[in-house]
């Protein structure tokens, strides 16, 4: 996300190289960095907290919080402050676009409406139990005050009876930092125009381009739940770095080496341990898997001895 390695590198090869000739863009570039930093840390306790069991509830809502605050800020200084300024920057612009994908990312992961999975901020929930600590993060319905479903528990309440309040359904509890919306579009829109302006500006192998696609292919298989979409973008990803013929820094072909790696991983990502995913330019130049030919047991090659069994075989193969 806006947390990963190389955007974090990058992030700070770039606030150096601009701090003599635009010191204002380098110190919003460092400020993204830290966030950056802090930000990561977030993310993988909460990726933590939902990997140990995803049936527990989680016990605290002031990460999911610090993760919105965190984000919100990060794409406030992306928009008003490097977006203006990085128009005459070819790899600067591609991770501010990108950069500004993965906030909204993280906003369809956490804090999205309708949520896309549990991993979401829940609702609060209140709870008149005397003795019993208030769970204000349950993510499941209490059994004693289960959640409204949507529409409403009746279609056409008419007129309520005196003293009847109408119930209303239960906001995120983020929604005081954030607006509890369908950031599904918007996120969209972001990742493919930060995936244009890679493929415009830099080369097939260059790992700025391969984090941008990268993410995005892990985007649509969370959130758009779109697995063939998501291979199909990882596969075209390393197709491009076998097709580039710019040269690389060794640098440059480490990173690029290792989200290569991780690209191939998206490709099996979803079919399971026996299905096979297309293969790679290295493995064929048509692009497909390619079958392999049976043989016919009866032929024998010019040249070769045909096989004899020996003693004691029953069933040669």
């Amino acid at each position: 996300m806006a947390s990963s390695d190389v955007d974090q590198k990058y992030l700070g090869q770039f606030a150096k190289n601009v701090s003599h000739d635009n010191p204002i863009l380098s110190a919003m570039l460092y400020k993204v960095l830290g966030l950056s930093v802090v930000l990561s840390k977030k993310l993988v306790r909460a990726r933590r907290l939902r990997k140990l069991d995803t049936t527990r509830d989680t016990k605290s809502l002031q990460l999911y919080h610090h993760i919105i605050w965190l984000s919100r800020e990060g794409l406030v200084i992306i928009e008003k402050s490097i977006l203006p300024m990085v128009a005459d920057y070819g790899e600067s612009k591609v991770l501010a676009y990108k950069l500004r994908a993965s906030f909204y990312h993280i906003f369809v992961l956490f804090h999205n409406q309708p949520s896309i999975n549990q991993t979401a901020i829940p609702s609060f929930v209140a709870s008149s139990n005397k003795g019993k600590a208030v769970d204000r993060g349950s993510i499941r319905s209490s059994p004693d005050f289960p959640l409204p479903l949507e529409g409403g528990p009746v279609r056409n309440p008419g007129p309520l009876p005196p003293g009847l309040t109408p119930v209303s359904i239960p906001k995120p509890s983020a929604s005081f930092l954030l607006p509890a919306i369908d950031y599904i579009p918007i996120a969209s829109s972001c990742f493919t125009e930060a995936a244009e302006l890679a493929d415009d500006l830099l080369s097939g192998s260059h790992p700025m381009r391969l984090s941008v696609k990268l993410e995005y292919a892990a985007y649509l298989y969370d959130c758009l739940h779109d697995g063939e979409g998501s291979r199909k973008l990882a596969q075209q990803s390393i197709r491009d770095v076998y097709n580039a013929q710019e040269g690389m820094e060794d640098d440059m072909f480490e990173d690029a080496a290792e989200l290569v790696g991780i690209l191939g991983k998206m490709m099996k990502r979803g079919l399971g341990t026996g299905a096979t995913p297309a293969s790679t330019p290295g493995q064929g130049s048509s692009g497909t898997p390619s079958t392999p030919r049976a043989r016919n047991p009866s032929a024998v090659e010019p040249g070769v001895a045909p096989a004899v069994p020996s003693l004691g075989m029953q069933n040669p193969i």
